[in-house]
């Protein structure tokens, strides 16, 4: 992104004030889990521990897509606010326990999945939040900035948690936790987001005088009729999804039933898309990443303790970052090629990197190799903002999240159990395959593969 549009984006107070409010957010979500898995492997020296740990922590996110219409019904600065104050005060158990000789391994295993269920409904309301207080056109760039807010802290502070644990122990995380959420409870009480469907009322009148973003006038955002690579527009299908969504708004039934309904709506409206199918590759890669993610502490202390764990946790951060700085630069690019090359370098990079099993090169190659999993994140969610009507989003977003992680819990359970039994590297490496399937999976499928740009989009239709 350029010096001037981040200025730009910056300059909007509510923009600005999201950011700060994720940036420290992330900072206590990073701290938290680097201090609970190693304060679980610490505890108990077992894999199988971590495993479960993992299992526990991630599970959660499996469940975000019930949050969704809760998302899309309730004031999102409130939302932010109330799951900011909660986390702040559940994360102190564990020091408590601590200091009154209570702490045990199930102590952690108890906070850990809380602090998770809370944190859930978080994400959904920011990626809601944010078509509602920036330009379409800007959406793209904003996606980068936040998901670079969103890396970039876990970068730094996975590698800073890893050295406090060293030298002060994982209690004191917890401690300094606490207040992250205190900080970013006051940046969220300052926001100012507009009610769902506002955005959607002025596109509507676009389209009746002056030409609405995606329609036939806007060349930037429509894909062109002789490209091959366009994905079809939807035609009557999509104005009568539109009016749909519209009946759904006019009288949209409350309490349970219309929580039922808003859930089925959103779950409805991505079927048969473009995103379900992406979701249904991203299913494996996550199961496999899960199991990374279980057995990092072991590999870790393999190489010299907590600080080398912080260490590979950082590589992680650092690789994401830096691919999400990457899809602001790609986002003219064809979106299937992109995913699909990017996946298979690396999956390449991430063998490299485990086969070589040094310090400092280990790091630096699984740096890389996530850096395509990165650019992938920032141009599916700037896809589906860009086409998904705002009533819409927190509901698609949630489960497009749901679908994609519900099998990375999964995977830190069997990595963690596999490690236990054989080695880390074994789990390790069959993370370099489920990339390498995915990356074909996305080649051989027609409709991911000519998915275009994400500015040429403009429905998510798999047809």
């Amino acid at each position: 992104m350029r010096p001037r549009e981040l200025v730009g984006l910056l300059r909007n107070r509510d923009f600005a004030l999201l950011v700060g409010g994720r940036l420290v957010t992330n900072a206590g979500d990073s701290l938290y889990y680097i201090a609970a898995m190693w304060l679980v492997y610490d505890l108990t020296g077992s894999e199988l521990y971590t495993g479960i740990a993992g299992f526990l922590t991630m599970a959660p996110a499996a469940l975000q897509f019930l949050f969704g219409p809760l998302v899309d019904r309730t004031p999102l600065g409130p939302l932010l606010v109330g799951t900011q104050v909660v986390q702040g005060l559940l994360v102190l158990v564990v020091p408590i326990a601590h200091f009154f000789d209570m702490l045990s391994v199930w102590v952690v295993l108890v906070v850990m999945p809380l602090l998770s269920l809370l944190n859930q409904p978080v994400y959904p309301a920011q990626s809601a939040a944010l078509p509602r207080i920036v330009d379409r056109e800007e959406l793209v760039g904003a996606n980068s900035v936040l998901t670079i807010a969103y890396q970039g802290v876990d970068a730094g502070f996975n590698a800073l948690g890893g050295i406090v644990v060293a030298a002060f122990g994982a209690v004191t995380l917890f401690l300094v936790d606490s207040v992250t959420f205190a900080v970013a409870t006051l940046l969220f009480l300052g926001l100012d987001i507009p009610a769902a469907g506002a955005g959607d009322v002025e596109d509507e009148g676009s389209e009746e005088g002056e030409g609405a973003p995606g329609d036939a006038g806007d060349e930037d955002a429509a894909p062109e009729a002789s490209d091959p690579a366009a994905v079809p527009d939807g035609g009557e299908e999509a104005e009568a999804d539109a009016d749909d969504v519209s009946d759904h708004d006019e009288a949209a039934p409350g309490g349970w039933d219309g929580y039922l309904a808003d859930l089925r709506e959103g779950i409805g409206f991505l079927r048969g898309t473009v995103v379900a199918k992406l979701t249904l590759g991203v299913v494996i890669v996550n199961f496999a990443f899960g199991g990374v993610m279980a057995v990092l502490p072991s590999y870790g202390d393999s190489f010299g303790g907590a600080g080398a764990y912080g260490l590979l946790a950082a590589a992680v951060g650092v690789g994401m970052l830096t691919g999400s700085l990457v899809g602001n630069l790609v986002e003219e690019w064809p979106f299937g090629y992109v995913v699909s090359g990017g996946m298979g370098l690396g999956a390449v990079l991430w063998t490299a990197a485990i086969t070589v099993d040094t310090m400092p090169a280990t790091p630096v190659l699984l740096a890389l190799a996530l850096v395509p999993a990165g650019t992938m994140n920032v141009l599916v969610f700037s896809l589906v903002q860009a086409v998904v009507p705002d009533r819409l989003l927190g509901r698609a977003m949630s489960v497009i999240m749901s679908g994609a992680t519900v099998m990375t819990p999964v995977g830190a359970l069997v990595g963690g159990a596999v490690a236990d039994a054989t080695s880390p590297g074994l789990v390790l490496y069959g993370n370099a395959v489920a990339t390498a399937l995915f990356a074909l999976y996305v080649f051989a499928v027609p409709s991911l593969r000519r998915i275009p740009r994400v500015g040429s989009v403009s429905t998510l239709s798999a047809e």
